[in-house]
């Protein structure tokens, strides 16, 4: 586990129940938050008395659920890597009948807020700064992501250093999108996505490649018209 602080001593929170009814906010809601200011504030501004303030809970609550602040900061990278990588992961693992489909399964997490969170890919890269063990799990995180992508590429056929070197240009520059805040309405972004398909795979697609990957590119991404998209979706 990727720990931010030892446990204070002599801090050890008995083995407890389920908090009674005077207890108000869930171990999700001090997730859920902490998240949020982690997104919004950075790792500094997540804090028990922070946190506490804002749930109208009293600080003690905080230990029905966590040890201590490193405990939390443990469990906001899971749900870090459980969102961010193993969305990219499953999207490269998709069936598809071409390799443009396949990049298209990929290109959902871009425009899908439930599959990728940029905001907080960006607040763990910061994070990362200041924290070599995070800095270890990003670093870990970028390369089981590139590995996943490269795998895709390497089930159509592509030699191991090509789909190597597509999976990188594919990831890194997504990732240039989201660094640069570029902002380009669903439309456009749909409309450039062929020409990106074939730079990423060298195959012009065919209209049944993009097709599924339109239809839900416009479903999901007017809530997330932002920095996107590596496809110009």
């Amino acid at each position: 586990m990727i720990s931010a602080g030892a446990r204070p001593q002599g801090a050890h929170p008995p083995e407890r129940p389920a908090p009674s009814g005077n207890v108000k906010a869930t171990k999700n809601d001090w997730l859920d938050l902490a998240l949020s200011v982690l997104q919004r504030d950075g790792v500094a501004a997540v804090t028990v008395l922070a946190l506490s303030e804002r749930l109208h809970v009293s600080r003690s609550s905080f230990y029905w659920y966590f040890r201590n602040r490193g405990d939390l900061l443990d469990e906001l990278l899971k749900r870090w890597e459980d969102l961010n990588t193993r969305s990219i992961v499953t999207q490269s693992e998709t069936p598809a009948a071409s390799i443009n489909e396949a990049v298209c399964n990929v290109f959902r997490c871009w425009v899908d807020p439930d599959l990728f969170s940029p905001r907080l890919d960006f607040a763990v890269r910061e994070w990362a700064r200041r924290s070599e063990t995070v800095r270890g799990a990003l670093d870990r995180s970028d390369g089981e992501r590139t590995a996943a992508i490269r795998a895709m590429f390497m089930r159509y056929g592509y030699p191991f250093e090509d789909a190597m070197v597509r999976a990188r240009v594919l990831y890194y520059m997504q990732i240039g999108y989201y660094a640069l805040d570029i902002k380009e309405p669903m439309e456009a972004r749909l409309k450039l996505a062929p020409h990106y398909l074939q730079a990423f795979t060298g195959v012009a697609p065919r209209d049944e490649d993009l097709a599924s990957f339109r239809a839900y590119a416009m479903l999901h991404g007017g809530a997330k018209d932002v920095a996107m998209v590596e496809a110009g979706q």
